[in-house]
């Protein structure tokens, strides 16, 4: 195969490798592989020779079988349209693309992070610097894209890649029937993360006979909830091989990937969403630089769990730049499924006098403290305290919160504005679509481009939050603008720019209200993004309040963020039986415990029971927070209504601990489950339940006997210790 190697890299235990076909030495394309699977690489077979193609007429032979996927994806407004059936489907493969010529290519290493730059010259002036760093420690790649005009005339661009991969699988010299599936995670409101797991051959991702027409399944988000259908994120899984590729995109907006086929081979690509998807383009002028938003690219033994593993490393350091609060995973209580959107200083303080002295560190005051001047539970934006829930001010609040000692915390839905508020007519400065205000709803957006947005913004939020001694700030967002808004040259574009602005002011909230900490909650987890969840302390998991599917969703996104960052609702009602309450407190364990609910009513038993799982959940909170998960169990296709198990095993990095979290669902339950455990000798030294279970250790596995539905067990353990007396 006339297919050459230009440059290869070992990165820790990867292996970067730039190949290019022998006729084209400079138009490279990228693959990955893993450093211990290097010299498993086969030759990929030169021509189709099936007896379908060996018929064709000789003028149309030989049919190349292989290819090799650019290391840029692009399309200019300037280029005819790709052929091959590919309108409306796909913009890569354009003739800007087939035109990149590599100039030069360096790498160079400082501070331990290597850094790996091509540099692609094209036609009209266009040139593109294709960067790919690494981190030392780090089992994960970050690749970018930034183009540049060096010529006289305006380009426009359409679609444009922050990254590009080829090459898969490179264990097949064929086209690999049957071997290669596709991993995603679709998403929607209280149900998110939902893992999918599909054949190429199920999503029509099996080569043309003739390696003609393209094949791609290009997915995305367009609009300001990047979590609003899809996580942004992919992977495919060479089954035979045991090896999987997988990416993830980082910014806030709207963001498309592309599973694409040709040949024998598949690449996988994405950035930000292209005109077709987003209705984004880019005018560069004469000079004019871009740079897309970054994506993080890896590759792994094993199946889409230890890719997602693997991708979590880019959320490495982040708790560096915390307040020093958050250096340990405090608990938060939040009021909402309290007083549904009622707080009163009153209520407050008799949540304050409960939960003094339990372990709970936040209490977070949620929506409905400022002024609803026409009686609608939504008429926000002009956030004046309500002098009626507070006569005292929300100063006085606060104080006699921290008298307790707690934090406290409020909510904030910043971004936009409500009927019945001034600040709806405030329409000069909020976000327009084709002219007119945009309105979703009883929802206008501020526009965050808009420097008076800022100014507005920082006397409401920022002074009214460091003036009132607050300490948290939950920052919600409650719908999505959609395609874009007006004021740039596409709305697509319109709309980076805006969240551009939005992620800025997470920023200044930083740095004017030192020590604060903030909330990522998006109608519970519609943000689920790196950008969104590196720009704060937690970020809410679902609006999942009370669920039986809770422990499913809180599971689902240990592949998505760390569960240090992943604040998991537990409302508490003084109906709850015992069962309930451990059903309920046992979800937490897989994340950030978010209490809530009527905690100041429950009688004595069931306030003894909570304040077991706190100091459970203390005792673990490393745990939690350094680890990593695996997951058994089937717990149905319905989350609402679940049958089954699920059992989540948190492992300490050390692996010398670790914590195993079941709940039962509905359904016929086994008579027995069985958890595997790593190898080793194990003890059980610590845990929670409601002292209905039977639990024993047999080998490398944790046996749960009578079980009953809709209950669940925290269990802690530990290599070569002795716990005796321990009551679960």
């Amino acid at each position: 195969m006339p297919l050459s190697l230009l440059h290869e890299y070992r990165l820790d235990d990867l292996v970067v490798r730039y190949l290019a076909p022998d006729d084209a030495p400079d138009q490279p394309g990228l693959m990955l592989l893993p450093a211990s699977r290097r010299d498993e690489v086969v030759s990929f077979r030169e021509h189709v020779d099936s007896a379908a193609v060996l018929n064709l007429p000789a003028m149309w032979l030989p049919v190349r079988a292989w290819s090799v996927d650019r290391l840029v994806q692009l399309h200019r407004r300037e280029d005819p349209a790709p052929a091959g059936f590919s309108q409306g489907r796909t913009l890569r493969e354009s003739k800007s693309a087939q035109d990149l010529r590599c100039i030069a290519h360096q790498a160079h290493c400082e501070g331990g992070v290597t850094r790996i730059e091509t540099v692609l010259a094209g036609e009209a002036g266009l040139r593109c610097v294709h960067e790919l760093s690494h981190t030392a420690g780090e089992r994960m790649v970050r690749i970018r894209t930034r183009v540049a005009n060096e010529g006289a005339e305006p380009i426009t661009l359409e679609m444009l890649s922050s990254f590009s991969l080829g090459g898969i699988t490179p264990f097949a010299a064929d086209d690999a029937p049957g071997r290669l599936w596709c991993h995603r995670f679709r998403s929607v409101w209280s149900a998110e993360g939902r893992p999918e797991v599909r054949s190429l051959e199920d999503l029509s991702l099996e080569r043309s006979w003739a390696g003609y027409g393209v094949r791609s399944e290009r997915f995305g988000v367009a609009g300001s909830m990047p979590v609003s259908g899809w996580f942004p994120a992919v992977a495919v899984e060479d089954r035979v091989a045991g090896v999987t590729w997988g990416a993830r995109l980082v910014q806030p907006g709207s963001w498309q990937l592309e599973v694409f086929r040709r040949a024998d081979q598949v690449a996988i690509s994405g950035g930000l969403a292209d005109r077709e998807l987003g209705h984004w383009s880019k005018v560069l002028q004469a000079g004019d630089h871009f740079e897309t938003p970054e994506a993080w690219v890896t590759v792994a033994n094993g199946g889409g769990d230890a890719v997602w593993e693997r991708l979590l490393d880019g959320f490495n350091g982040v708790q560096e730049h915390w307040p020093e609060t958050e250096q340990a995973l405090g608990v938060i209580f939040n009021e909402w499924c309290t007083s549904w959107g009622t707080p009163t200083e009153e209520n407050l303080i008799a949540l304050a006098d409960r939960l003094q002295g339990s372990g709970v560190r936040y209490l977070v005051i949620d929506d409905g403290w400022a002024e609803r001047p026409g009686g609608l539970p939504q008429q926000n934006g002009d956030w004046k305290v309500n002098a009626v829930s507070f006569p005292n001010g929300l100063r006085a609040a606060a104080d006699a919160i921290r008298a307790r000692g707690l934090i406290p915390g409020i909510w904030f839905e910043m971004e936009v504005c409500n009927p019945g508020s001034k600040a709806w007519d405030e329409t000069a400065h909020q976000l327009y679509r084709d002219g007119r205000v945009l309105q979703v709803g009883p929802r206008r957006f501020w526009d965050f481009r808009d420097p008076w947005v800022i100014d507005y913004l920082e006397q409401k939020l920022i002074a009214l939050v460091r003036d009132s001694g607050i300490g948290y700030i939950k920052i919600d967002y409650n719908d999505t603008i959609g395609v874009g808004c007006d004021g740039a040259e596409s709305l697509g574009e319109g709309l980076r720019e805006h969240l551009e602005g939005v992620l800025g002011f997470f920023e200044r909230i930083r740095q004017k209200i030192p020590g604060v900490v903030i909330e990522n909650c998006s109608s519970g987890g519609h943000r689920l993004v790196p950008s969104f969840i590196r720009a704060t302390a937690m970020s809410s998991f679902s609006d999942a309040h009370e669920t039986p599917d809770i422990p499913i969703i809180a599971a689902n996104l240990h592949a998505l963020l760390p569960p240090r960052q992943n604040q998991i609702w537990a409302v508490l009602r003084q109906s709850d039986s015992a069962k309930r309450l451990v059903y309920s407190l046992a979800a937490t364990f897989l994340g950030r415990m978010c209490l809530s609910g009527e905690v100041h009513t429950l009688n004595a038993e069931q306030w003894a029971l909570t304040k077991r799982a706190i100091d459970l959940y203390q005792r673990v909170a490393d745990l939690i927070a350094c680890g990593f998960s695996t997951r058994q169990g089937q717990w149905g296709n319905a989350y609402l209504h679940p049958t089954g198990w699920q059992a989540v095993v948190r492992l300490q990095r050390d692996r010398q601990r670790a914590m195993v979290v079941i709940h039962t669902f509905e359904g016929t339950l086994p008579s027995a489950i069985s958890v595997n455990l790593p190898q080793g000798d194990w003890t059980i030294v610590d845990g929670f339940s409601d002292g209905s279970n039977d639990i024993a250790l047999a080998k490398a596995q944790l046996v749960f006997q009578n079980l009953q539905r809709l209950s669940a067990v925290v269990v802690v353990l530990a290599r070569d210790r002795v716990q005796e007396g321990l009551v679960l």
